[in-house]
């Protein structure tokens, strides 16, 4: 008896091992042929990315066609950067005095906005700009900013990073109400902690910061670190929501390069307003990690490729001594390149050599 049930279970088992195989080999084959039809799937740009499906061996003249093709597609796009577009995100927002109080002024509505040459795409824009304007301010000084709303639902702004009373904090129904079309909000407040801070809606913000209703709020600290002391000061401001995947507001070849002198020393603020996380990479020099989320690092560290995540900031520094045009690119390589050459989430930097500019 024993040796039948034994017989019996074996079997049993066989079938569902035999069984599990099958479905196992028939999602293999579908995930094989849902690879093949994905690798002619666009990326969010419009460009053609992903992984590749499997491609036909050729030799000859046809290869070298195919190779001759895909290479001149490469070589039009690094001609063309840095293509000009329509637009420029991230400039710098003068205020005005009242008192002693810094006053800026958000407006938000939805504009056309150009991500790459001939792109044009629906953004929900502070001030006609993709990222924001850029807000730079001093570390204890009293600034008021004042929020209108043109956009067809409500909104909010979020000063992401700053230690703020409850009540401006900008969460609707926690912090305050929506600020519904067509009504304005003022968010008033001394500035506290210094460091590399965003402002971004928290209303629909999965859509409306994908939009591009996002932007940078640096606070310069009362003293600054002597690592702080650097040539040029960039900010570098990373999406990737409805407009594909961006560097301030643009994708490659539109994409702005960083440029310096041989010898000088740069500040990189990067910040993910994404919901992914893009690992950035520097060609030919280290960068020199030194703050984290707004909080200078008590031991700053060097690497190449530094992973942002989404609502991070990280602070770099990188001596800029060794002299060319470097690429600088995410390095999740769908976000960056295909086979029609580079795009979204690439740019470079350009390290003149003084003696020859």
């Amino acid at each position: 008896m024993s040796d039948l049930l034994n017989k019996s279970t074996d079997r049993r088992s066989f079938l569902r091992k035999g069984a599990t195989a099958a479905f196992a080999a028939g999602i293999v084959t579908a995930c094989k042929q849902d690879a093949a039809a994905k690798s002619a799937t666009q990326a969010p740009n419009g460009q053609t990315g992903g992984t590749m499906g499997p491609h036909d061996t050729m030799s000859g003249a046809t290869a070298m066609s195919t190779a001759d093709a895909m290479d001149a597609m490469h070589e039009k796009g690094i001609k063309a950067f840095p293509a000009k577009t329509a637009g420029k995100g991230n400039q710098p927002l003068a205020p005005t005095l009242d008192k002693g109080v810094k006053v800026f002024e958000l407006t938000a509505k939805k504009i056309q906005w150009e991500t790459e040459p001939g792109h044009l795409v629906e953004a929900w824009a502070y001030n006609d700009q993709v990222p924001g304007p850029q807000i730079r301010v001093k570390e204890g000084e009293r600034v008021r900013v004042i929020l209108h709303n043109e956009l067809p639902e409500s909104t909010a702004v979020h000063f992401h990073g700053l230690e703020l009373p409850n009540a401006m904090d900008g969460v609707p129904f926690i912090t305050q109400p929506p600020v519904k079309p067509g009504q304005s909000f003022t968010y008033e407040f001394v500035v506290p902690n210094a460091g590399s801070h965003m402002y971004h809606s928290h209303h629909d913000s999965a859509k409306q910061v994908g939009l591009g209703l996002l932007g940078a709020f640096i606070v310069e600290p009362k003293n600054p670190l002597p690592i702080e002391k650097v040539d040029h000061d960039f900010v570098f401001i990373l999406n990737d929501g409805a407009h594909g995947y961006t560097f301030n507001g643009k994708s490659f070849p539109a994409t702005d390069p960083l440029v310096a002198k041989l010898g000088e020393k740069i500040r990189i603020r990067f910040m993910n307003e994404g919901m992914m996380i893009h690992p950035m990479h520097l060609h030919g020099m280290h960068m020199t990690v030194i703050s984290k989320d707004g909080w200078p690092l008590a031991s700053p560290w060097k690497c190449d490729t530094l992973n942002v995540a989404p609502g991070e900031r990280w602070d770099v520094v990188v001596n800029c001594n060794n002299p060319g045009t470097w690429a600088f690119h995410c390095h999740i390589l769908p976000h960056a390149e295909s086979e029609h050459g580079m795009f979204g989430m690439v740019t470079a930097l350009v390290v003149q050599n003084s003696l020859s500019t």
